[in-house]
């Protein structure tokens, strides 16, 4: 810890939904009676040394920099939505902390809210994600899936930004027209004899509540960056981890409908957050402290499998497990990358022996069709590894 020995210093990137967080892991700790501070971290793997890069691997170094911190003994620990965190990591580093988990389920997002079912015919969807991808296509084939990066409230602003584009322009138009008519009204009071008001005869109709001031000014911050916004695809709808939309506080601005966790199965980790710390005093003290234990147990049964069947960012795999007495239901759900092949279980795993129930259903898995679907995406996916580093931008 510090200097004083007091103070935990947490390492944490330092976008909006990263800073929100690591606060809530912060506040937890304070109420344990741990003083927190946050250290904000680039994370870009450009300053790593070559020994460290060696012992986070290729793809831990550049996504998971604040861990780095940590190893070098600049922080103490660092915190990470735990589907990011790559299954390999050093034997000294450990996750030494697992609040409660949000949901985990993902969510599709729409102006209006719209249900999948109720998009059109080959509507536009938005996700990099291949998983989603895969599940999208699996369920809708007409659908088009096309990449959408960048951190949460980015991502609401491509939705947003074409529909509140046009609302702008129609009512710009029609304020326009009022103010024509008017004119026109206007001009006529010259020929009137009667004394009568010119714009009791006019027949025009402003269609809107509001003017196009009031209407802008009355328009969220996010609302007001999607108006500037030159979005190179109009999406009918996008998808997110309904954990990420509720910690950065916009579920308000877009309608929601929750995909069933069942088909749509989540990714390993979605919706938990992991504090990641030397092995030692330390990670104890924050477990101690920290660790809900039924998200101990449902991550460590995902992050099992996912590490067996070795998918990684590479092929469409989702993995969820809900603990509920002595067994622990956990769905898995693996496809090809067009979604048109699919191998799919649900098992309900002992909870007193999770981890190698857990490697079980992996060998099983693999055994029914898994590995030949994760080969094949391997083979496909020539640079994959790192396409997917770029496209890691946080939605949770």
């Amino acid at each position: 810890m510090s200097a004083s020995g007091d103070t935990l210093r947490l390492a944490t990137r330092g976008s909006d939904l990263a800073l929100r967080q690591a606060a809530t892991v912060r506040d937890s700790l304070a109420s344990r009676r741990l003083s927190v501070e946050l250290a904000e971290v680039e994370t870009t793997g450009d300053q790593l040394t070559d020994e460290l890069i060696h012992r986070l691997g290729k793809t831990g170094a550049f996504v998971h920099s604040l861990d780095e911190k940590v190893l070098a003994g600049e922080l103490d620990a660092a915190v990470h939505s735990m589907k990011d965190m790559p299954t390999e990591r050093p034997d000294e580093l450990v996750v030494a902390g697992v609040p409660e988990r949000r949901a985990a389920e993902d969510v599709l997002v729409t102006p209006d809210g719209l249900a999948l079912d109720d998009l059109p015919e080959g509507a536009v969807v938005g996700t990099s994600s291949l998983r989603r991808k895969a599940q999208l296509l699996a369920e809708r084939p007409d659908l088009t899936v096309a990449p959408l990066r960048g951190n949460v409230d980015t991502r609401i602003e491509k939705l947003l930004a074409p529909s509140l584009q046009v609302e702008h322009q129609e009512r710009h138009e029609a304020e326009q027209e009022r103010k024509a008519s008017a004119g026109s009204g206007a001009a006529d009071a010259s020929d009137s004899s009667d004394g009568s008001d010119p714009s009791e005869d006019d027949d025009y109709e402003f269609p809107y509540e509001q003017d196009v001031e009031t209407w802008f000014d009355g328009l969220a911050e996010l609302e007001r960056r999607a108006l500037e916004r030159e979005p190179d695809t109009e999406y009918d709808a996008i998808v997110l981890a309904k954990a990420g939309l509720d910690r950065a506080g916009l579920t308000h601005h877009v309608g929601t409908t929750t995909l069933d966790p069942e088909e749509f199965v989540p990714a390993p980790g979605q919706g938990a957050l992991a504090v990641t710390a030397v092995d030692g005093d330390l990670a104890e003290d924050v477990r101690d402290r920290l660790d809900d234990a039924q998200t101990r147990v449902e991550t460590t049964v995902e992050r099992t499998i996912l590490a067996e069947l070795g998918g990684g960012c590479i092929a469409p795999i989702g993995i969820h497990a809900t603990l509920a007495g002595g067994v622990v239901r956990t769905g898995v759900r693996v496809l090809s990358q067009d979604g048109t092949e699919n191998i799919q279980v649900t098992r309900d795993l002992p909870v007193e022996r999770h981890v190698s129930a857990a490697q079980e259903l992996a060998a099983a898995l693999a055994d029914r069709g898994a590995d030949s679907l994760i080969q094949s995406a391997r083979r496909n996916s020539q640079g994959a590894d790192d396409d997917a580093a770029t496209a890691r931008e946080e939605d949770e």
